[in-house]
């Protein structure tokens, strides 16, 4: 199987990390590709029609696309511990987690635009301080509710590969909670992790 990724994305990351804690990455190829809204890489839109990353290519068969789909298939490949949860409450928990980490890294996303990316004339405070508010009711959020004795599952994935990123982005940050960050610096030490570090910059 193919993956193309970026080296900068926490979605095409948290796939990659998917991988390595499945057991199966030694199954991918992993080829990197730039990508933003304003650049147009050709060969990511021939396999998905929102020209981004990470997609997944598999021999015989369509490409698989976002992070969440990629993992969940992943999931289907390996014998170990499945890391989405099958039944009950388990399941709905790692899920409602990794929906906040997702919605948490795009929200950061959108931040950049607002205080970076866009030509300074077209950036909106107000939309930029609406950005900043979802991330700290986010942060708050997490640190509340965040299970840390579970058992690995891919909500943990999808927010460790969040807060790395959004660290690595120096986006506001999330180490006044205590509990957060003891979990999360406890995960960045994961083989996973340490073999999928976040480089480069965006391109536009």
């Amino acid at each position: 199987m193919i993956l193309y990724y970026q080296t900068h994305s926490p979605f095409a990351r948290k796939a990659l990390v998917f991988a390595h804690e499945a057991g199966i990455a030694d199954r991918l190829e992993v080829i990197h590709h730039e990508t933003s809204p304003t650049l147009r890489n050709d060969r990511v839109y021939a396999e998905n029609p929102l020209g981004k990353v990470p997609v997944l290519l598999r021999p015989g068969a369509s490409a698989i696309f976002d992070s969440d789909v990629i993992c969940a298939y992943l999931d289907t490949l390996h014998e170990g511990r499945k890391l989405l949860p099958r039944d009950g409450e388990t399941r709905w928990q790692a899920l409602r987690l990794q929906s906040v980490a997702q919605g948490l890294a795009q929200t950061g996303i959108a931040l950049r635009w607002e205080t970076e990316r866009r030509p300074e004339p077209l950036r909106y405070g107000a939309l930029a301080q609406g950005y900043r508010d979802k991330i700290e009711a986010s942060y708050d959020w997490i640190e509340g509710a965040l299970d840390d004795e579970a058992p690995l599952h891919v909500g943990h994935i999808a927010l460790a590969t969040t807060l790395s990123w959004m660290a690595f982005r120096h986006l506001p940050p999330f180490r006044a909670r205590a509990r957060l960050t003891r979990w999360f610096e406890a995960f960045e030490k994961r083989a996973s992790m340490q073999a999928t570090p976040l480089s480069g910059d965006t391109h536009d």
